[in-house]
C-alpha cells in the first residue's frame, strides 16, 4: 500500500501545478522577445503576440490541464483509453485555442483524435521531416509525475509514452523523463535534483544528458537561444532554477526565490512562456503552493 503524502509534500504536489501555470503566465507576455538585462522588471502584464490577459495562461498549463484531471480522477495514464480521452481533450481545445505550437497542432489537425491515431501521425510527422524535438511535450510533462510518486518506474515509462503522443524525438522524451523524476524528487523531499532521473535513461544517452546538465549549470538562460527545441528549454529551465534557487529548498530559503526563478527564465527570452513553465513547474514542487 503506498504511504499517504504528509501535508508538506501535498503542498509541493499542489505547488508543481501552480508553479507551471504562473511561469507560463508571467512568461505569455514576453514571448518571442529578446533577451532581457538582469534588472529589467519582469511583470505579470498579459500582452504579447496573442494579447493575453493578465494572468492568463497559454497552451503549456492548458495541455496540461487533461493529464491532471485524468490523475486527481485516479485514472491510469498507462491505460489506452485514458490517453484516447487526454488526446480527445487536446482536440478539442486546439479547435479554438490562440497558441497552439505548430508541430502538435499539425499532429492534432491531421487525424482522428485518439491516441492511436496521433501517435501514428506524430511518427509519420518525424520520418516526414526528421525531426520532432519542440518543447511541446516538456512543457505539459509535470502532471505525469504527481500520478507516480510512489512508483519511479512507470513514472518514466509513462512520461515517455505521453512525450510520444505528439513528439517522438528521443530528446523529448528523454527531457519528460528527466523532468518528471526530478519533480517527484522535489514533491517528496523537496530538494532539487535534475540528475535523479539520469539512471532510468538508455544507458546509451546517460552520458548526454549529464554532459548537457552540466553545460546548464554553467550558462545562463539566454545562453540557450534556440529554446524552443527541448534540449535547449530543458537546460534553460535548469539554469534558471540551480543558478537561483538552493540545491535544498526548505525554510530557510527566501520565499522570493521561486518567483526570481520564473523571473530569470522570463529575462532569457524567446520562449518565455513554455520556459519558465519548466522551470515552474520544478520549481513550485520544491518550495509547494505556500512558497
Amino acid at each position: 500500500m503506498n504511504a499517504p503524502l504528509t501535508p508538506a509534500q501535498k503542498d509541493r504536489a499542489a505547488g508543481a501545478l501552480l508553479g507551471l501555470a504562473c511561469g507560463d503566465a508571467l512568461g505569455a507576455g514576453y514571448e518571442f522577445g529578446p533577451p532581457l538585462p538582469d534588472d529589467t522588471e519582469v511583470r505579470m502584464k498579459g500582452g504579447g503576440s496573442f494579447r493575453w490577459a493578465p494572468g492568463e495562461w497559454t497552451d503549456d498549463t492548458s495541455m496540461a490541464i487533461p493529464i491532471a484531471r485524468a490523475a486527481s480522477a485516479g485514472r491510469d495514464l498507462r491505460d489506452e483509453s485514458v490517453l484516447d480521452e487526454i488526446v480527445a481533450a487536446w482536440a478539442q481545445w486546439a479547435k479554438t485555442a490562440p497558441d497552439v505550437g505548430i508541430q502538435t497542432r499539425a499532429i492534432l489537425g491531421s487525424t482522428e483524435p485518439t491516441a492511436a491515431a496521433v501517435r501514428q501521425a506524430a511518427r509519420a510527422h518525424h520520418e516526414r521531416t526528421g525531426r520532432s524535438g519542440g518543447n511541446g511535450s516538456l512543457m505539459r510533462t509535470a502532471p505525469v509525475a504527481l500520478a507516480f510518486l510512489h512508483d519511479p518506474v512507470a513514472l518514466a515509462t509513462s512520461a515517455r509514452a505521453i512525450s510520444d503522443l505528439t513528439h517522438v524525438d528521443t530528446d523529448a522524451g528523454d527531457a519528460c523523463v528527466l523532468w518528471c523524476l526530478a519533480i517527484r524528487h522535489a514533491v517528496l523531499t523537496g530538494g532539487l535534483d535534475v540528475r535523479i532521473g539520469l539512471d532510468a535513461l538508455p544507458a546509451d544517452r546517460r552520458a548526454l544528458w549529464l554532459a548537457r546538465i552540466e553545460e546548464a549549470e554553467t550558462l545562463e538562460p539566454a545562453d540557450f537561444e534556440r529554446n524552443g527545441w527541448v534540449v535547449h528549454a530543458f537546460q534553460g529551465a535548469w539554469s534558471s532554477t540551480v543558478n537561483r534557487t538552493a540545491v535544498t529548498c526548505g525554510p530557510e530559503v527566501p520565499a522570493d526565490e521561486l518567483r526570481a526563478t520564473l523571473e530569470r527564465a522570463v529575462r532569457g527570452g524567446r520562449d518565455t512562456d513554455t520556459v519558465a513553465a519548466i522551470a515552474g513547474s520544478l520549481v513550485g514542487a520544491a518550495h509547494g503552493a505556500s512558497g
